[in-house]
């Protein structure tokens, strides 16, 4: 055993290996549908899922500062609260949103993946670009030719 190497750590551990709250920190989230499933492709889906979005935290008092749905992804800007960890905050957006979406579709199951990307935003980043690029994702999927097309989505601010 004295040569053992350890091996790369892949999948969730990998996205966990680094991850750190901070208290006001801005990140830039994505996460998935369970398998990829496009379940937000039926209207009564997404719009149960965009509706957990524009929800406040109060608890945490984190803000949702932009996210787009997508019809088997989303992503989003969110501003950390005070006194709750990063991965508290997602699994209650998470949960909260599988909730009312299986609610809405009359089903039972998961909706999300387990795992989620974040990327901490540094202070040169400019928020309102990276918000642009967030709420941009329909236009480069194809979805449509016009961003105003596109109902699941928010910004805190529009310019």
């Amino acid at each position: 055993m004295q040569n053992e190497r350890r091996l790369p750590q892949r999948g969730h551990a990998a996205l966990r290996r680094g991850r750190v709250s901070l208290p006001g920190q801005v990140y830039h989230l994505s996460f998935a549908t369970h398998l990829r499933h496009r379940l937000f492709v039926d209207p009564d889906a997404a719009s149960a899922a965009a509706r957990c979005f524009l929800l406040r935290h109060e608890r945490t008092a984190s803000a949702m500062l932009a996210w787009v749905l997508m019809p088997d992804h989303a992503h989003c800007l969110l501003q950390l609260g005070r006194d709750c960890a990063l991965q508290e905050v997602v699994a209650r957006l998470k949960g909260r949103c599988a909730r009312e979406v299986n609610r809405a579709l009359e089903r039972s199951g998961p909706v999300w993946g387990r795992a989620y990307y974040d990327r901490a935003l540094r202070a040169e980043d400019d928020l309102r670009a990276v918000a642009r690029y967030i709420v941009a994702n329909p236009l480069r999927a194809g979805l449509v030719t016009r961003l105003g097309d596109y109902p699941y989505w928010d910004a805190a601010w529009l310019d």
